[in-house]
């Protein structure tokens, strides 16, 4: 209750004849960018893009490793062939040492082998000379 007002004295504020103007009150806002189903495409292409330059690049590194397996094979015999003469020249030089050492031993045959059998056993490195 309010003091000292008459209620018979105070008028409700209505709205003017015809009503207010209408107004917009709808979110209007400009398209910015390219849609959702735009630039889920364009990340497709650029996954498909992607892996066509990965498949590129496996077969360019399968190529070059198979180049590279061929040329080692290749050079596998002269490899070997140089540890069998080195093995040789150290086996020789061994077979003159042992000469030497073992000239007064009766019985005792230069370069015989150890070993009862007729297998080829390269030689123990640590009883090689280095000999160059």
């Amino acid at each position: 209750y309010y003091q000292g007002v008459n209620m018979a004295t105070v008028r409700q504020e209505l709205p003017p004849p015809g009503g207010y103007a209408p107004f917009r009150f709808a979110r209007n806002l400009p398209k910015r960018g390219p849609s959702g189903l735009t630039i889920m495409i364009g990340g497709v292409g650029v996954m498909i893009f992607g892996f066509y330059l990965v498949r590129i690049a496996n077969r360019q590194r399968r190529a070059e490793r198979k180049e590279t397996l061929y040329a080692r094979l290749a050079l596998v015999p002269l490899l070997q062939a140089e540890l069998d003469r080195r093995t040789l020249r150290g086996m020789k030089a061994f077979e003159e040492e042992e000469a030497a050492i073992m000239k007064d031993v009766p019985g005792w045959e230069v370069g015989e082998s150890t070993f009862h059998t007729e297998k080829w056993i390269p030689p123990h490195p640590a009883i090689m000379k280095e000999v160059d």
